[in-house]
């Protein structure tokens, strides 16, 4: 028995390639795409009753005690870090006047998932803001 392809080799691999393209990217928090494994828990929201700058500092302090903030977007209060080799996005948002969202998302350097990291970084947000922990801008007198 002899099959037959209605499609031409060449269109047959570019269908096979914008299938494979199209499920292997997803959106980060802070509104780009990238590479990666889907359908894998990657993100932890947090919700806290904490002035949206506070929520920022700690997220800056947490992501510098883990790593090194390559990019801080200030339009979209987003941060990209390295932490273990990790790519690690923090998205703050006011949700309500009284209310910020965290977002926290890890991927590895080949799209997988590392929810862990996440879980950590998440938890250090939290500390840093219940003990206040965050560094205060040094103060240079003035000569």
């Amino acid at each position: 028995m002899k099959l037959r392809h209605s499609l031409p080799p060449a269109a047959l691999v570019a269908v096979l390639a914008a299938v494979l393209l199209h499920t292997g990217c997803i959106a980060t928090v802070d509104g780009h795409t990238k590479a990666a494994v889907p359908f894998r828990k990657d993100k932890l929201v947090s919700l806290y009753e904490f002035p949206l700058q506070r929520v920022l500092d700690a997220a800056r302090q947490a992501l510098k005690d883990n790593g090194v903030i390559h990019s801080e977007n200030v339009v979209n209060h987003s941060f990209f870090a390295k932490c273990n080799e990790r790519a690690v996005w923090v998205s703050v948002t006011d949700v309500k006047p009284t209310q910020v969202q965290v977002i926290t998302q890890v991927r590895t350097r080949w799209g997988g998932t590392d929810i862990d990291l996440a879980a950590e970084i998440d938890k250090q947000i939290a500390l840093n803001l219940q003990t206040g922990l965050i560094p205060k801008p040094s103060s240079v007198p003035n000569p």
